[in-house]
């Protein structure tokens, strides 16, 4: 009865852990055919998946500024905005912005719904970990540019790059890359390609952190 129970846990374990692991590795050398959001909505899929070198380096940079300034500094978890985030809920009961890394965001998109709760945050932490140890920080980004949701049955920056602007992804300009990265939290209201007076804001505001940050923030991609 105990050797039952024994290997029920490895069972266990290696569905909970080494599927992911597995899965996580193949992701080293090859790209995912989808994503659990893509499957979950109705729309027609548009994705390309190209390599990190083929997205221009102003999309590199906007979302960067926008998602994740601290992205080649932490480990998976921001933990410096996390504290501004619960600091905030103290004081307002609210937070005007979340404290998800672009490694958190590939995690999720990767294996989990769209749907926020309690639970799926719970799910997101090993998960980030083992992308963290498993990825290199220029595999992550690769990832995560791929398979982010930029309109509705949009994914990717080459999809978002033909789709919003008819061109290449590598081929993009510094404002077009800002509106793409101003769609970002809610890709399925905001256009890049039209975009509203507050994604238009969002995306100066955007270009403008673009031109005053250090290369630092890039140096690990």
């Amino acid at each position: 009865m105990k050797l039952f129970f024994r290997r029920l846990i490895w069972l266990g374990l290696l569905i909970g852990g080494g599927l992911p692991i597995a899965i996580i590795l193949m992701y080293r050398v090859a790209p995912p055919l989808a994503t659990p959001l893509m499957l979950i909505r109705d729309d027609p899929i548009h994705y390309d998946f190209v390599a990190l070198e083929d997205i221009s380096p102003n999309l590199v940079r906007a979302v960067l500024v926008s998602e994740d300034q601290r992205f080649c500094e932490h480990t998976g978890f921001d933990w410096k905005q996390l504290k501004i985030v619960w600091d905030e809920v103290l004081d307002t009961g609210t937070a005007s912005r979340g404290a998800s890394t672009i490694s958190m965001q590939t995690a999720k998109n990767l294996f989990l719904w769209p749907s926020r709760s309690k639970f799926r945050k719970v799910l997101e932490i090993p998960l980030t970990i083992m992308l963290e140890v498993l990825l290199p920080k220029h595999r992550i980004l690769e990832i995560y540019l791929n398979i982010a949701e930029f309109g509705p049955g949009i994914y990717g920056a080459e999809a978002a790059a033909q789709a919003h602007f008819t061109r290449e992804a590598r081929k993009l300009s510094a404002l077009q890359s800002a509106r793409l990265a101003a769609v970002l939290p809610n890709p399925l209201t905001r256009s890049a390609a039209r975009p509203s007076g507050n994604v238009q804001k969002r995306a100066e505001k955007i270009m403008r952190s673009m031109r005053i940050a250090p290369a630092t923030l890039w140096g690990c991609v």
